[in-house]
């Protein structure tokens, strides 16, 4: 599985200067065939005319020979000889690309990590819950808790009922006590399961009634984690229930970037740490001042760079040092990405955003 120390090993990675492929794919076997998945790979390799033949026969021999095709995502990176390859299938799938540069195009996998790592799943009845841990899409651990059985008492009948009380009201309230202690019950034995797991987001799955009854009894962490809940059956496949988070997660992402595009936007606005545009951005990189880097999805630009001292810019007119002094670079704006993820800040890619588009496609929320 794909982790931060292989992200940094592509974000070190020194090609020399010699072209780097870079292609990302979306293998989904169950909703394209194998052959057709190749066919495209070919498409795209012959599209960009590469001239690069042992980049093609790298690409072209892991896909043919090595990969089995069980994940729906994969990244792969080869440089100008051979020496250097590079594979990783997902759990969630990619928008089919290729680039080329001087460094991996590293973009989509960081979206990954910050999108896809570390969530949680629980599915609640009145009796047990079933607990998930999930890491990029990929299952980690499960468990689950069986309570006491809820016994349906006919109402007017039965030895539980109180005396007193019509109808055998007293069952009822034993079924109910049943259930509320299998629901605290349910919600400890899940503190006890993420208690050592990292999740970042929690998802529940069940019915209305009884989700909203669980969720109180969740201890406050838990509860902080929260990000949405969907209806499902107790005994649903693992399939199943990973389907209906990664479509939450997909909807509570696509809400937290229009929150921090909305963010940047007020901070810029109001003349706080927030910078638009491209000129302004890589300024602050060369800077070092970002916490926040914010793209629009497939957003390019050519510009130069100064490995060095960690100077990014697009216009020369603005740069402190001479031409001869810079690396021409194909796409200022990757070089961006790879700047700030070793400088320590976060990179986040947006995907249709009207108005990050209006503001330039890039920006950055600053740390001072």
């Amino acid at each position: 599985m794909f982790n931060q120390e292989q992200l940094q090993e592509l974000l070190s990675y020194d090609s020399g200067g010699h072209q780097v492929v870079s292609i990302y794919l979306d293998t989904d076997s169950t909703t394209e065939p194998i052959e057709a998945v190749k066919l495209r790979v070919r498409g795209m390799l012959k599209e960009a005319q590469l001239n690069q033949v042992e980049e093609v026969n790298a690409i072209e021999k892991y896909l043919d020979h090595t990969y089995d095709w069980t994940k729906p995502g994969l990244a792969m990176f080869a440089n100008h000889d051979g020496t250097f390859f590079r594979a990783y299938p997902t759990a969630v799938s990619f928008r089919n690309r290729l680039r080329l540069g001087p460094k991996p195009y590293v973009k989509p996998l960081a979206h990954l990590l910050d999108h896809y790592a570390h969530f949680g799943v629980i599915l609640v009845d009145r009796v047990g819950a079933r607990f998930f841990e999930y890491h990029l899409g990929e299952l980690q651990a499960s468990n689950g808790f069986m309570g006491e059985d809820v016994q349906k008492i006919k109402k007017g009948g039965g030895s539980s009922a109180v005396v007193g009380m019509r109808g055998g009201g007293g069952g009822a309230r034993r079924e109910d006590e049943v259930v509320q202690r299998n629901l605290r019950d349910s919600a400890e034995a899940a503190n006890d399961f993420f208690s050592r797991r990292p999740i970042r987001r929690l998802f529940l799955g069940g019915t209305s009634e009884t989700v909203a009854q669980f969720r109180d009894y969740l201890p406050k962490k838990l509860q902080s984690c929260l990000a949405g809940t969907f209806n499902i059956a107790m005994n649903a496949g693992e399939h199943e229930v990973r389907q209906h988070a990664l479509d939450l997660l997909a909807e509570a992402n696509a809400e937290r970037e229009h929150k921090l595009v909305e963010k940047l936007l007020d901070l810029h606005a109001s003349g706080g740490n927030g910078v638009i545009g491209l000129d302004d951005t890589l300024q602050a990189i060369s800077d070092k001042r970002v916490q926040n880097l914010i793209i629009s999805d497939g957003f390019r630009a050519p510009g130069y760079s100064h490995p060095e001292s960690g100077f990014v810019v697009a216009n020369l007119a603005r740069s402190p040092l001479s031409e001869q002094d810079l690396r021409e670079v194909e796409d200022v704006v990757d070089t961006a990405v790879a700047y700030t993820m070793t400088q320590g800040g976060h990179v986040e890619i947006i995907t249709d955003n009207p108005a990050l588009e209006e503001a330039g496609r890039i920006g950055a929320i600053l740390r001072y």
